[in-house]
């Protein structure tokens, strides 16, 4: 594409001007975007409408520039909101319906460690970082296409520093053996931070009290921070910016350590229950005392008192709270700064801003973290720490503009990979975001090989004790959201109770402060030091800001006391040992060891008992305060778990493997309604059972056919045998009408079978086939008068006839002697599944005629395919 020809003289025109007034140290000139094959002015970018991929051309320093843009797709979630408020106070809630937004990272061509955050709200504003030199580009006031360029190191700030002075040197985490595997996976998957930027009423008073300028400036911040934690595998997902134009919802002071604290009160108070998020910050216009530019607390991202942080907007472009921004969310991840003792290293030199974690900020500000940074993240995820990043947030459509190969699936689109020329994904068709033929899903944690993992396959393991697994479910490809136990459930052998997913202890503390080998103290120690109400023993800050005392059941809610471990503490240089003797009735003396970290009045105290650590049987530490665990109302959700299961952080059972949710009351699949079921466990009973059932089976039948000659003796010998009962029985002869005198006089029902007239059995070659018969229904027994009015003399029947092997005959009921009947009854109701050790061929050689005698061959309606010499006989 070609360069506009009268563009060169406009611009040296422009560094002529500015080489005559040193003082301001910028250039100004003329971004050109690329409309179809020409390039063009910037004031031909439409304000409302943004497309998602746009060249820039700039020159500055006599270096042409052509700048690749993207927008940032994944910047809004789908919840966000714009709040701020009326005069009287009542809040103003709005949902933008953008086409698409205007905030991008890119990329400079021609070079490749390039990095660019812009946005093209009202003009080209933000960051193009090359190499060896990083410029910020502004609109010029006033203009419509002129823009100033100039180096970062010339931007105007506030010199500063993080108030947090304390470092940790190393996490100690739970020795299990899912660690491991669990620590690759984290790494491996994006975490969402679902992002809450709050500007107090100074900030809004010092943008000239323009609300829709306070909401741009603070989209831009988050706009930064996301490119920043892009390398962590980590997303900044923003749900929702607002503003306190008509005053601030709570008490915003000079003292940043007030500040902190009064914000998280509110922050847990009113915003978490009107907007669901993760973590909230607030940008303060006001100049906190000292050097501090911003302060949270330690490891607490995701919680519900501490997931937060306050932030001095210090400099004229929003790069400079953005970069403190990143600073206090890395010490919410669980990030402790960059000191020399640590021996980080670091991408970035010192000239060209260093890391973002280094304890104070200056120019050109810091936008890389270190390795340390990258470590400390992977000690705290390891612990537990940051339960509810694994889950993906909706990208809000209003904002995004939907267009496949923008690389989220939207409304319409069965996938999404990119644009073709980057696309990697196999199972998805870059061009149509649609899958292809025979692809079921393309991604997702339950997704491979283009198909849905089966229902039951772990997709995210537990971290520690107090997180449980997710299963895929075999109709989603992406695995359910991160779910973990109810606060207050027992963890750790019973030393702790889960908090926020994670098991605090005494123990675990006293070895972060004081390394391997230290314990808690006995309870004697916090008593006497924490009584004192002075910075080496207490129970945290009042209202004043002074040193509280801790009240005898809340002693173990204050400073943390411990024995044994290290000489000194371990948690960096500015950190020393207190130790108090405190002496015995039966004599001897206890030493207590506490900390105390000189950060000065405006700073949070790493040496005191975390939230959620365990002070008693059945209580924990909240607020300073030594509480009952069933203000968390673990037992009573419990309860409906039958005993099976336990119960999640959304108070849903998560069952035993082979019990079903909701209530582990009926049988199933294990797991919850919000994890997936545990496939895996059940399956592995299932097959041993069926396993343990063939053996019992194979058993059972070597055991009877071994003894098969005992058992028909038992089942088919009396007294007097049956063949001879059977010989007894006088036949119907064929008739057209039934004869008493044709019966012979027993007591056995006069329902016979009758034969037909002339019936002769041959033994003869070629198929057999079954012979007629004819049923008398007689339904009354005989009477022994009639019995006595027959004159026809009695006799004994022949012996019957062997018949032929495979010849059918007809089938008559069984005699009415209780014995036999007790058989027949027997067999009758035997299953199959345990009648198959009795199975031959009934014209096998091997079948007695005793039985073929006995049982009439139409009862033996089955011939069993069997090639063991034992005997069948088929229900009837």
């Amino acid at each position: 594409h070609l360069y506009p020809e009268n563009a060169d003289s406009k611009l040296e025109s422009s560094r002529q001007q500015m080489s005559k007034n040193q003082s301001e140290h910028y250039e100004i000139i003329i971004p050109y975007i690329l409309n179809g094959e020409q390039w063009k002015p910037i004031n031909t970018i439409d304000s409302k409408s943004h497309p998602a991929l746009m060249k820039f051309l700039i020159q500055t320093e006599s270096k042409r520039l052509v700048i690749s843009l993207e927008r940032n797709e994944g910047l809004f979630a789908d919840s966000f909101t714009e709040t701020h408020y009326m005069k009287d106070g009542t809040d103003v809630i709005l949902t933008r319906n953008y086409t698409g937004h205007c905030y991008y990272h890119g990329t400079v061509q021609g070079h490749p460690d390039s990095a660019v955050i812009l946005s093209t709200c009202s003009g080209l504003r933000g960051l193009i970082l090359l190499e060896n030199k990083t410029y910020i580009l502004e609109p010029l006031e006033n203009a419509t296409s002129e823009h100033k360029i100039y180096q970062a190191e010339n931007l105007k700030i506030a010199s500063g520093s993080c108030g947090n002075q304390f470092n940790v040197s190393g996490i100690t985490i739970d020795d299990t053996p899912q660690s491991s595997q669990h620590k690759r996976e984290t790494l491996k998957i994006t975490k969402y931070v679902e992002l809450v930027i709050v500007a107090d009423n100074r900030e809004f008073q010092r943008q000239g009290k323009d609300v829709e300028k306070v909401k741009q400036r603070l989209i831009e911040i988050a706009n930064y921070v996301d490119k920043f934690y892009r390398p962590l595998n980590i997303r900044v997902a923003l749900v929702g910016v607002e503003v306190w134009n008509d005053m601030d919802k709570c008490s915003i002071t000079q003292d940043p350590f007030t500040s902190l604290h009064e914000f998280l009160d509110w922050r847990k108070l009113k915003l978490l229950p009107r907007k669901p998020h993760d973590n909230a910050q607030l940008v303060s216009g006001v100049y906190f005392q000292g050097t501090t530019i911003g302060m949270a607390p330690i490891m607490s991202m995701c919680t519900t008192e501490q997931s937060g942080g306050v932030v001095m907007d210090h400099s004229d472009s929003p790069l400079g709270a953005a970069v403190t921004l990143a600073h206090e969310l890395g010490h919410n991840f669980g990030m402790n700064h960059d000191t020399l003792e640590r021996g980080c290293t670091c991408k970035a030199s010192t000239d060209k801003g260093g890391c973002i974690m280094n304890p104070s900020t200056g120019y050109p500000f810091p936008m890389v973290f270190s390795s340390c940074s990258k470590k400390d993240l992977e000690n705290s995820l390891e612990k537990g720490m940051g339960m509810c990043l694994f889950n993906l947030p909706e990208v809000k459509e209003s904002f995004g503009g939907q267009k496949c190969g923008n690389g989220y699936v939207e409304d319409g689109e069965e996938c999404d990979c990119g644009e073709p020329d980057e696309c990697t994904n196999r199972c998805c068709n870059a061009t149509t975001c649609t899958l292809k033929a025979e692809a079921v899903c393309a991604h997702g944690l339950c997704c491979k090989d283009c198909k849905l993992k089966p229902a039951g396959i772990s997709c995210r393991d537990s971290s520690n004790s107090c997180d449980l697994p997710e299963f895929c479910t075999g109709t989603n490809p992406h695995c359910p959201a991160n779910v973990y136990l109810h606060d207050g459930h027992p963890c750790y052998r019973v030393d702790g109770y889960c908090y926020n997913g994670i098991c605090q202890t005494h123990e675990q503390q006293c070895v972060t402060l004081w390394g391997q080998g230290a314990k808690p103290a006995p309870g004697i120690c916090f008593e006497r030091v924490n009584s004192a109400g002075d910075p080496y023993g207490n129970c945290g800050k009042d209202a004043k800001s002074s040193f509280a005392k801790c009240e005898p059941r809340d002693a173990k809610c204050g400073k943390i006391q411990c024995q044994g471990g290290a000489n000194r503490p371990v948690i960096g240089t500015n950190a020393v040992s207190i130790e108090t003797n405190i002496p015995l009735q039966e004599g001897g003396k206890i030493l207590c060891r506490g900390t105390h970290v000189y950060l000065g009045d405006d700073m949070p105290d790493p040496g005191l008992v975390l939230a959620g650590t365990k002070c008693e049987d059945e209580k924990i530490c909240l607020n300073r305060r030594c509480q009952n665990t069933s203000i968390f109302g673990v037992h009573e959700c419990a309860t409906k778990c039958h005993g099976r299961g336990v119960c999640n952080n959304k108070k849903n059972c998560h069952c035993e493997a082979n019990w079903a949710p909701p209530h582990c009351d009926k049988p199933g699949f294990g797991g919850s309604m919000d994890s997936g079921p545990t496939r895996q466990a059940d399956s592995r009973s299932l097959t041993i059972g069926i396993l343990v059932t063939i053996l019992c089976l194979i058993v059972a039948g070597l055991i009877m056919y071994l003894k098969r000659k005992t058992l028909i003796r038992l089942l088919f010998t009396n007294k007097k045998t049956t063949i001879e009962k059977l010989r007894s029985v006088s036949p119907a002869r064929p008739s057209s009408s039934f004869e008493p005198n044709h019966v012979h006089a027993t007591t056995l029902s006069k329902n016979l079978v009758r034969k037909p007239q002339n019936l002769n059995i041959h033994q003869r070659d070629g198929p057999r086939r079954m012979l007629p018969y004819q049923t008398i229904d007689n339904t009354n027994p005989l009477k022994t008068s009639d019995l006595q009015r027959s004159k026809t003399p009695q006799r004994v029947l022949p012996p019957l006839h062997q018949l032929p092997c495979h010849q059918a005959v007809p089938a008559r009921p069984l005699p009415a002697n209780p014995t036999l009947r007790a058989t027949v009854f027997l067999y009758h109701f035997l299953p199959v599944s345990l009648t198959f050790f009795l199975c031959a061929p009934p014209c096998s050689p091997h079948f007695p005629p005793l039985l073929r005698s006995v049982f009439p061959t139409a009862i033996i309606t089955t011939p069993c395919p069997s090639l063991l010499s034992i005997y069948f006989i088929a229900p009837c």
